[in-house]
């Protein structure tokens, strides 16, 4: 169950590159805001992509080791990453959502509409209950 999506409107990048590309991904997400100074939740799916594309599959200690980043760290992102919606794990292995970067996304976006959704609904019983009227 998704537990967060943060979408921020930030500008594309003006170089067209997949690092850039990327980042800016990251970024539009929140993935790699705040703390994460080194960009990890941005190398962490990079390399995720990369073993993707080769059809391999992953665990967190292979991309700790991969990444030469402590196995704690690498479990913190995620963490985050699976309460995002963006992937999920089987027993030990990491997957992307959907198979696919646009896959998952496609799958946040209906996340981010149930929510909304809910959200709707409830605004309309408390607008109903305090007696405030729709336009």
């Amino acid at each position: 169950m998704v537990k967060e999506i943060i979408i921020r409107n930030i500008e594309k990048p003006h170089i067209k590159s997949l690092e850039e590309d990327l980042l800016w991904f990251c970024d539009s997400f929140g993935f790699s805001s705040g703390r994460d100074t080194k960009n990890t939740a941005t190398r962490i799916i990079f390399s995720l992509l990369e073993k993707l594309s080769n059809d391999e599959v992953t665990s967190s200690e292979a991309l700790a080791e991969d990444l030469n980043i402590k196995i704690s760290r690498v479990n913190h992102h995620l963490r985050n990453l699976n309460d995002s919606g963006l992937l999920y794990r089987k027993k030990r292995l990491i997957y992307l959502r959907g198979g696919s970067l646009k896959a998952a996304v496609k799958e946040m976006r209906k996340d981010s509409e149930r929510i909304f959704d809910e959200l709707e609904n409830i605004a309309e019983e408390i607008d109903s209950t305090i007696g405030i009227k729709n336009r």
